[in-house]
């Protein structure tokens, strides 16, 4: 696996796991950063997905229902809906990585983790949201607040 295939595939064990368990995404993180060491620069990778994807993931949920239609959210597959929150805040929070590349990773998460159809499944949704770059990058940009 690649290196930051490696950070993402952590990031995701994370995140499923908050999911459902419940259990708090710092520790979680901390934990698997325990039992599946990274090196640094990875490391901060795995954290900089659960810190960016863990406050936003109900406004993700939404962009990923609108373009899932014929799946609800409650009937997708937590380790998918996961691999679609990661991929969804790279296009539009993160920006450092290329659309093809995204889409390439997390097609390549759902094969190692979901389900047989995962994979399609996945490519079909982030498909469908790649023309509307733009629009999710502005619709995610946060503003800094006014200095008083």
């Amino acid at each position: 696996m690649k290196p930051r295939t490696r950070a993402r595939a952590t990031a995701l064990q994370v995140l499923y796991e908050v999911d459902i368990a419940d259990h708090l995404p710092g520790t979680a993180l901390q934990h698997r950063l325990e039992e599946t060491p990274l090196p640094e620069t990875l490391a901060e990778f795995t954290r900089q997905i659960v810190a960016g994807v863990y406050p936003v993931r109900e406004k993700l949920d939404g962009v990923i229902a609108e373009h899932a239609a014929e799946w609800p959210l409650d009937q997708i597959a937590i380790i998918d809906r996961n691999i679609l929150r990661i991929a969804l805040w790279e296009i539009a929070v993160f920006h450092d990585t290329p659309l093809k590349v995204v889409i390439n990773e997390a097609v390549e998460l759902a094969k190692a983790y979901g389900s047989d159809s995962a994979s399609r499944f996945v490519n079909g949704v982030l498909g469908a949201l790649a023309p509307r770059q733009n629009e999710l990058m502005q619709a995610f940009h946060v503003t800094a607040a006014p200095e008083e």
